[in-house]
């Protein structure tokens, strides 16, 4: 495997701004991908606060600051991206038929000797390498929110993921300074597929009336050492990925325990999506 030194992020939202940052920070030379200046410019002025979030709290140096910012240079366009590129990770929203989109397209324009990564955090690495001429060489990076803070990265195989290439991933995430885990490909992975079961029963509790949201994440936080209660996790998740997540859950078993709860379609459709609205399960 040749070693990675370019690193093409896909997509400048919560995730890719922070998959970006980390990079760039460790030394990679970095194209952040985005579909409007408008989306380049919010996740480069994002990279810059939380950069200098680091320097007041003197993590960083003014000058690692800029060097940093140096190494991301951002793209309107996948294809002139990607051409030199030894790692691309897609970023984008949790939706197969948008990533499949844009593996396809990735696929076409990368060099051979290419790794794909997607930073999703349910949908099937097999299923999207499966759209690929190198389903050999895509695999699942799935960063944890905030990206410059949490330490975990969950490496996933793909069917016909080449062993050189989880070794090459995992070697990178440590580079970052990262843990990383490896798991099989399966609905949500070890981290969802544990996490959304607990957070829907959290919302099965509001909606049965046994308790308010307040007192359910208090008896977590309380009780089980938790640092954040599950309705606030999912708020800060953002509800409409929570249900995405365990729909992909459902859909993959057809175990009924993946059952999204009704509470949950319904803030989702009212738009009550949480940190991001403004209102989910507490108001912001």
């Amino acid at each position: 495997m040749s070693e990675i030194k370019k690193v093409a992020v896909i997509g400048g939202g919560t995730m890719g701004n922070g998959i970006a940052h980390v990079f760039a920070m460790n030394g990679y030379d970095v194209k952040l991908i985005e579909t409007a200046q408008e989306f380049v410019d919010r996740a480069m002025n994002t990279i810059d606060k939380n950069l200098s979030r680091m320097v007041a709290k003197e993590k960083i140096s003014e000058a690692e600051k800029e060097a940093t910012l140096d190494r991301i240079q951002p793209h309107l366009t996948i294809p002139g991206a990607v051409l030199d590129a030894d790692l691309i990770v897609e970023a984008v929203p949790e939706s197969y038929e948008l990533k499949k989109k844009i593996f396809t397209e990735v696929d076409l324009h990368a060099p051979e000797h290419a790794i794909i990564a997607s930073n999703t955090s349910s949908i099937s690495i097999t299923k999207l390498a499966a759209v690929t001429k190198r389903p050999e060489k895509v695999i699942g990076m799935h960063f944890f929110n905030p990206v410059p803070v949490m330490k975990l990265v969950e490496v996933i195989d793909g069917l016909e993921t080449e062993k050189q290439v989880t070794e090459s991933i995992m070697q990178t995430s440590e580079k970052l300074g990262k843990v990383p885990v490896s798991a099989n490909d399966s609905p949500g992975f070890v981290s969802n597929r544990v996490l959304m079961p607990m957070i829907n029963e959290a919302i099965f509790c509001v909606y049965e009336g046994v308790a308010d949201p307040e007192a359910v994440d208090n008896v977590m936080k309380m009780g089980m050492a938790h640092p954040m209660g599950p309705l606030r996790l999912a708020d800060f998740i953002g509800l409409d990925v929570c249900l995405d997540i365990l729909n992909v859950l459902y859909d993959g078993f057809k175990d009924p325990k993946y059952r999204p709860c009704p509470l949950l379609v319904k803030m989702v459709d009212a738009g009550k999506l949480g940190d991001k609205t403004g209102e989910g399960f507490f108001t912001y």
